[in-house]
C-alpha cells in the first residue's frame, strides 16, 4: 500500500503565522499549546487562515477473537450493546459531540464478527487489515476536522500486543487492566501477549504486524490516519487504542503523525510510554479511560478554541495597545 504523504514543515509560512500570533493582544506565547496548535493546523492546512470547518467523530468498532483468552471482565456481546448505545445517543460520547457540535459516525468494522484469536493464529488475513485500513481512509473525507475513537472487548490487549511488537517492550510494561481486570486477570493478559508475540515474530512489514495482533477497529483508525494526512486533514486521537494505530500508520508513513493530534494521557498503564514512544505531547492528563473518542472530542474542542483565538483576537496595531519597550 502507498501512500502520498508530506510532512507539513513550510518555514516561510510558519514564520508568517507566529509572525500574526505575536502580533495579538497578549504577551508573546502567553497562551502556550493553544499557539502550538494553531501552528500546526495552519501549516496542515497549508495556509495563513485555518479553519475547523466540519467536525466528525469516528468510532470504530469491533470484536476480538484473543477475548476467548479471559483477557477481559466483559463478555463480547457488551461491544454490540455500546453500538446501540452510541446509535441512540446515550454513551458518554454522544454527550461530547452533541456539546461540541461534532458528528459522530459509529462504524461497525466487526461487531460480532471477531478477529481470530492471535494467541493461537494470525488475528486477521493481510487482506482483511488492508480493507479495513482502506475503509478508514476513505471515511476521512468524511469532514474537515477529525476525530478517531473506537470500542471493542478486548481492544486494549490488542493495543498493548501491538505496542510491544513495535517498540519491544515486554508486555508486563504495556498491558494495563483495561475494563477493570483483576490481578491475576491482568497477569493472564500479560501472559497471552507474550504467547502471541512469540507465535508472531515482529518483522519490518507493519501490515503483517497488524494483521497478527490488531483489530479491525485499530486497522481502521491506521487508515483514518493516513487518509488525513494524505488529504492534508487534521485527526484528533483519543488514546491507548487510537495511539497503537498511529505505531502502525507512523512505520507506515512516517509523516503522517505530523496530521495528528493527541488529546491525552489515559490512564491505562503504558500509554505514557507508548506517547514517550511516539514522541507525542498529549494536551490533557485528567485520568481518563474510557476510550469511544471521550478526550479526543474534548481536543477537538481546545483545537477549535485556539483557532477562535488565532483568528477572532485583535492585534496590537488594530486594537490601539502599545507593545512592549
Amino acid at each position: 500500500m502507498n501512500f502520498e504523504i508530506r510532512p507539513i514543515a513550510d518555514a516561510a509560512l510558519e514564520a508568517r503565522i507566529r509572525a500574526r500570533l505575536d502580533s495579538l493582544t497578549k504577551p508573546q506565547g502567553s497562551l502556550g499549546r493553544l499557539e502550538e496548535l494553531a501552528l500546526q493546523l495552519g501549516l496542515i492546512q497549508a495556509t495563513e487562515s485555518p479553519k475547523i470547518g466540519h467536525k466528525a467523530m469516528f468510532v470504530f468498532c469491533a470484536d476480538h477473537g484473543v477475548v476467548e483468552e479471559g483477557v477481559s471482565p466483559y463478555p463480547s456481546e457488551v461491544t454490540r450493546q455500546m453500538v446501540a448505545n452510541f446509535r441512540s445517543g446515550g454513551a458518554a460520547i454522544n454527550v461530547l459531540c452533541r456539546h461540541g457540535n461534532i458528528e459522530p459516525v459509529i462504524v461497525d468494522m466487526g461487531v460480532g464478527r471477531p478477529t481470530r484469536n492471535f494467541a493461537r493464529e494470525p488475528a486477521m488475513t493481510r487482506a482483511q487489515a488492508e480493507h479495513a485500513i482502506e475503509t478508514g481512509f476513505a471515511h476521512a473525507a468524511h469532514a474537515d476536522t477529525l476525530g478517531a475513537g473506537e470500542m471493542g472487548i478486548g481492544n486494549t490487549t490488542s493495543a498493548a500486543a501491538l505496542f510491544s511488537a513495535f517498540s519491544g517492550l515486554d508486555a508486563s510494561e504495556t498491558a494495563g487492566r483495561g475494563t477493570g481486570l483483576d490481578d491475576a486477570g491482568l497477569a493472564r493478559k500479560v501472559d497471552v501477549i507474550r504467547r502471541g508475540l512469540a507465535l508472531h515474530p515482529f518483522t519490518n512489514d507493519p501490515i503483517k504486524t497488524l494483521a497478527d495482533l490488531g483489530g479491525f477497529e485499530i486497522a481502521a483508525i491506521t487508515g483514518l490516519i493516513l487518509g488525513a494526512a494524505s488529504r492534508r486533514r487534521v485527526v484528533v486521537l483519543d488514546g491507548f487504542i487510537a495511539g497503537a494505530a498511529a505505531i502502525v500508520a507512523r512505520a507506515i508513513a512516517p509523516a503522517s503523525l505530523d496530521y495528528a493530534v493527541f488529546a491525552h494521557c489515559s490512564a491505562e498503564r503504558g500509554h505514557r510510554k507508548m506517547l514517550d514512544f511516539l514522541d507525542a505531547r498529549p494536551l490533557l492528563n485528567l485520568d481518563m479511560r474510557l476510550g469511544e473518542g471521550s478526550a479526543a472530542a474534548l481536543g477537538i474542542g481546545l483545537l477549535e478554541s485556539a483557532v477562535n483565538l488565532y483568528t477572532e483576537m485583535a492585534t496590537f496595531e488594530t486594537a490601539g495597545v502599545s507593545t512592549s519597550r
